[in-house]
């Protein structure tokens, strides 16, 4: 289908005292629910014009200046399908309103499609499960703001609308977001608290990887140790202040803390007999990275209401827990 044979949405906006002065882009966005991003890509599709005396003109610049009274029209086609099924996956859904959706994510589930990964995502559940989704940036797709590893459980929000997305990028890039998962460790640290202000950038030599580099972004992790089993093992609680690739996996793993079942990021382990019989069961199960992302904390993006989620650990997870605290007791 080409833009013409398109349904198109005519928005008129007037500029008033609030708007005057202000740069194309920005007045247009403030004016309605489409981001920044989308008025700038519909005035380069030739799709913003100004009403004159002779009629109209089209925009081609979006940094313009508007002026008091000015009239613009926006022509918004309709959103392009996006080539993928839905599937009918069934969703641990921790809150959803007409803006957003909170998931507990299960480990194994892939967020986005990939090379590799063409069925059974995040996304291929959210189509499905949001039937009438809206388009962000003129694509009809799920609003993915950010993202968790395969192998990594818990919380993630997804945006139902464009305002939505918009304003959680915003909050992403700002830092605004709380984030606090748990990881189960290889080792036990002397200290109780630390922060990992260490730069993270592709490993030159395993393209699959990240590593600590001098010249890498700037990357922040929090840690606490929540619990300590022996010398062995522990449970450490990570408050994210940055949100780089496999950030909390290169920072601990850096600091040779090796996250329980990480295949990536530590060395094959198979406890010897100084790790008690009771725990050994549960360390050898553990097939995936033993991290969650427990704890989402947001004030909302549309309402400004505080809201603060807690995903429940899945059952890898607990059971390893339970084995750990009851060998170590």
């Amino acid at each position: 289908m080409n833009q013409q044979d398109k349904t198109v949405e005519c928005i008129s906006i007037i500029i008033d005292d609030a708007l005057n002065g202000q740069r194309l882009d920005q007045a247009l966005s403030s004016a309605c629910d489409l981001s920044r991003s989308r008025v700038q890509q519909l005035i380069a599709d030739g799709q913003v014009f100004k009403t004159c005396a002779n009629g109209r003109e089209t925009i081609s610049k979006h940094s313009l200046r508007v002026a008091l009274r000015q009239t613009y029209e926006i022509h918004v086609p309709d959103n392009t399908a996006l080539d993928l099924q839905a599937e009918d996956i069934a969703l641990d859904i921790l809150f959803e309103d007409e803006y957003l959706i909170v998931v507990n994510k299960a480990p194994g589930m892939v967020v986005h499609p990939s090379h590799g990964h063409d069925s059974g995502t995040l996304v291929h559940a959210l189509l499905h499960h949001c039937e009438q989704l809206p388009g962000i940036n003129g694509v009809e797709r799920p609003g993915i703001v950010h993202r968790i590893d395969k192998d990594t459980s818990g919380s993630l929000i997804v945006a139902k609308t464009e305002l939505a997305h918009q304003r959680l990028v915003e909050m992403f890039s700002r830092h605004d977001i709380r984030r606090e998962y748990l990881a189960w460790c290889r080792g036990a640290p002397l200290w109780q608290e630390q922060r990992f202000d260490l730069p993270i950038a592709r490993h030159p030599q395993h393209r699959q990887k990240m590593s600590v580099q001098e010249h890498g972004k700037h990357a922040i992790t929090d840690a606490r140790v929540e619990s300590r089993y022996g010398r062995d093992f522990c449970r450490m609680r990570l408050t994210l202040h940055t949100g780089r690739t496999h950030q909390i996996r290169v920072h601990l793993s850096h600091h040779l803390l090796p996250i329980i079942g990480d295949s990536v990021y530590a060395r094959s382990y198979n406890p010897g007999p100084n790790i008690p019989a009771a725990a050994r069961p549960a360390l050898l199960a553990q097939k995936r990275q033993a991290l969650h992302a427990e704890i989402l904390g947001l004030n909302h993006p549309v309402s400004g209401k505080p809201l603060l989620f807690t995903a429940p650990l899945p059952d890898d997870l607990s059971q390893l827990s339970a084995a750990l605290e009851a060998a170590y007791a």
